[in-house]
């Protein structure tokens, strides 16, 4: 026999955008079910030191912090259930969606919150230096080398953005860029080459992330001429991989509406997706800001937006009885 659970909020998706919406769905007695996905508690698990996240006067450890999100979720009310949706079926309400193991999922509502990944270069230095002078995001990351010498890898907007950052907290920013012209827009070019401390190193690919010291981090990239194939060594403290984002949407294409980068596209101002009680919110519709305390505000709108629909639904159907 099928195994189902039923709820009036369903929440796919268990980082800070997932939970923060469960809280308030709790709270607001809706009893929601939060299928955790193959990534419980999202990117921050796998991020050490979180600086940047409000009420917190230390650095603290982002998989401490999102155990600490689940166990207020689940003390007000939320059910967490470890699986992950392989299919969803929006043409209907309730909202039927199944697991990887066949257990049904019906939701009165639904709350997309399924993120999106960063895009790494996938060499195998680069995974041993993560978290230890490599990263994906320099707003995130970018105080803790502050005074030191870094490099941004890439060359469309998310790099020439992530680049000028870091001019906040480095006099020595070098971005990298595997051509001889950036895809960055030009109102972006015009501020990256006007910038006194920072300098573009062109046609250059990273060959690998060096590591040194006690203990081991980041020293220095080994880098590529993509035109000779020679090797050269730049010294860097930080290095910061920026070649976009992945959004985790392959499953709601054909279902919902998503926008020319593959996010889920939203009503401006809310967290309405084009199917009346489907919601998304956190990085699977924020290509912008991308920060667990932005991704959990948009969690407590998709909450409040799916408790409002479900009230004037309501009221709807008790008026035409």
């Amino acid at each position: 026999m099928v195994e189902t659970h039923s709820t009036r909020m369903l929440i796919l998706g268990s980082g800070p955008a997932g939970l923060s919406a469960a809280i308030y769905g709790a709270r607001a007695g809706l009893a929601p079910i939060v299928v955790q996905g193959i990534q419980p508690g999202g990117q921050l698990t796998i991020t050490t030191d979180v600086e940047n996240y409000p009420g917190f006067a230390d650095v603290i450890q982002g998989p401490w912090l999102m155990e600490q999100m689940q166990k207020q979720a689940e003390h007000v009310g939320a059910q967490m259930m470890w699986d992950s949706i392989v299919e969803v079926d929006f043409s209907r309400r309730p909202f039927r969606l199944i697991g990887d193991g066949g257990t049904v999922y019906t939701g009165d509502t639904v709350v997309i919150a399924t993120g999106a990944q960063a895009r790494w270069l996938n060499i195998p230095s680069e995974e041993h230096l993560k978290g230890r002078g490599v990263s994906a995001c320099a707003t995130c990351d970018g105080f803790f080398y502050r005074g030191k010498k870094v490099a941004v890898i890439g060359g469309g907007n998310t790099a020439v953005e992530e680049a000028i950052y870091m001019t906040n907290h480095s006099h020595d920013v070098t971005l990298i860029h595997r051509r001889d012209s950036l895809r960055a827009e030009k109102i972006l070019q015009d501020r990256l080459f006007a910038h006194p401390n920072i300098r573009v190193m062109w046609n250059k690919e990273v060959a690998q992330f060096v590591a040194g010291g006690t203990p081991e981090a980041l020293v220095g990239l080994d880098l590529r001429d993509t035109v000779s194939g020679a090797v050269s060594r730049l010294d860097v403290e930080g290095g910061f991989v920026a070649i976009g984002h992945s959004p985790a949407t392959e499953l709601f294409k054909g279902k919902l509406a998503l926008d020319k980068d593959g996010y889920l596209d939203v009503e401006t101002g809310s967290t309405r997706t084009n199917i009346p009680g489907v919601f998304a919110c956190g990085d699977v519709m924020d290509k912008v800001y991308r920060q667990a305390v932005t991704a959990a505000g948009t969690g407590c709108m998709a909450a409040l937006d799916a408790e409002r629909f479900l009230a004037e639904a309501e009221f709807e159907a008790s008026a035409a009885a």
